[in-house]
């Protein structure tokens, strides 16, 4: 995976003003979801303060070739507020906790954002004329004296400077009793679902008031309570299918289908335990933080503390692939519990072609996967190695004995930067990396 770094003078200011300097960045600049739309020509990321930032790609010149790669900032807006829940004292985060674009259908964009409790539909516009010559009011908009009317005019349209507008259009809530952790849309591109903890919702876009509740795993006593469900994902072809993970390392596939509450799954997928590596932290390490249709919707992958694993849906029992993402973690996770680390949720993402997976890991680094030459490779996303066109050296970690000049101990890894945000191009080797608060884009290296 050999990828270059996409960054000029407009990215570095993206870094510099929203994404903004690391010493000086507040909770709100943290990144806390990016996706791109299914053209790729758009980015979005959400951030703790709320806000959601939408990237668009450069149009390819001539002149400039190896350009090819670059997003410049396309629309901002303030997606959700801060609010407080009455009836629970509670204070409700602004924080945006997953974006997901709807496939276009015309000149507009569609995109769902979430917090804890909310989901909105945006609509991003664009506006490059305004209409002028109204009769009965004048262009700033006032009413003018019907007196000083004496003659018939017809309106027109004259060219104005772009505009991008985002507009909610629809706001589903009151729908979750805790918080959201993940939204699918639907491939009949009417519905989608909204996950928290113990339920599954299923929304139609056009209807904001009514939502059905198609997967519930709250006990009638909540001390009996063993499990919670971590992510769930429509199939990308079959609309009535869909799949959601648990914490206890399990994944359930279910057919909407079958009845109107889910609560019976058609596929469980469950790799068994090895009861010689148990330890304290098995059931932590082994929950899952989230899981993938493959774009063929022949596989699904999931991603847990240490591993990446993909599942074919014919065969339950055990995973197709697994791969270790950071291994050399697993004599460390007495400490990651005290630092609280063992409990960050890392997401894990598909290549166009299904080939490559990608996933977070700490120090700022990445993983590659190449599902067929079974290479894999460490990547690092930082400031030191984001000059325009510079090529990221994979990063190796040394775990004991002797260290070579290249490489990294365990102890010195910086468990603070953690990359647990990352999407893909659906066609191109175009990567957009989370860093805390900087966004990094990477593409395969240009001639």
């Amino acid at each position: 995976a050999d990828l270059s770094m996409e960054e000029e003078s407009d990215t570095r200011k993206i870094n510099n003003s929203f994404l903004r300097d690391h010493n000086y960045a507040t909770e709100a600049d943290i990144i806390s979801t990016v996706e791109f739309n299914s053209s790729g020509e758009l980015l979005a990321t959400g951030d703790k303060g709320g806000r959601v930032v939408v990237f668009q790609r450069e149009q390819e010149s001539k002149s400039q070739p190896q350009r090819r790669g670059e997003y410049n900032v396309y629309s901002t807006f303030q997606s959700h507020e801060p609010e407080f829940d009455y009836l629970k004292s509670l204070e409700i985060e602004e924080k945006i906790n997953k974006i997901k674009w709807l496939p276009q259908q015309n000149a507009a964009y569609f995109l769902l954002s979430t917090n804890d409790k909310t989901v909105k539909l945006w609509k991003i516009s664009e506006r490059d004329k305004r209409p002028e010559g109204y009769n009965l009011k004048d262009e700033d908009g006032r009413i003018r004296d019907p007196s000083t009317i004496t003659s018939l005019r017809v309106p027109v349209l004259q060219p104005m400077d772009l505009m991008v507008e985002a507009t909610a259009r629809r706001v589903f809530s009151n729908a979750h009793t805790y918080h959201i952790n993940s939204i699918s849309v639907n491939s009949d591109l009417q519905t989608f679902i909204s996950t928290d903890d113990l339920r599954i919702n299923l929304w139609n876009l056009e209807i904001t008031d009514r939502s059905f509740n198609i997967v519930d795993i709250k006990p009638a006593n909540m001390e009996e309570l063993t499990e919670v469900i971590t992510s769930a994902e429509f199939h990308p072809q079959e609309c009535n299918t869909f799949a959601y993970s648990s914490s206890k390392g399990s994944i359930r596939l279910c057919d909407m289908r079958q009845a109107a509450l889910c609560d019976k799954h058609c596929k469980y997928f469950e790799e068994p335990e090895d009861p010689s590596t148990r330890s304290f932290f098995s059931e932590i390490i082994s929950s899952i933080s989230d899981v993938k249709f493959s774009h063929s919707g022949r596989y699904l992958m999931t991603r847990d503390y240490l591993t990446v694993k993909v599942w074919d849906l014919q065969m339950e029992n055990k995973p197709l692939e697994t791969y270790q993402v950071h291994d050399y973690l697993r004599g460390k996770l007495c400490s990651l519990y005290e630092n609280d680390c063992i409990f960050d949720k890392f997401e894990c993402v598909w290549n166009g072609s299904d080939s490559v997976i990608m996933t977070g890991s700490y120090n700022n680094f990445f993983r590659m996967f190449d599902r067929n030459t079974k290479r894999d490779v460490t990547l690092e996303a930082s400031r030191e190695n984001s000059k325009p066109r510079a090529i990221l050296k994979p990063r190796k970690v040394c775990v004991g004995g002797k260290r070579r000049k290249d490489e990294i101990s365990v102890d010195s890894l910086d468990f603070s930067k953690k990359i647990l945000h990352t999407t893909w191009h659906p066609h191109e080797n175009i990567i957009a990396v989370a860093a805390t608060n900087n966004l990094y884009i990477f593409q395969d290296k240009v001639n």
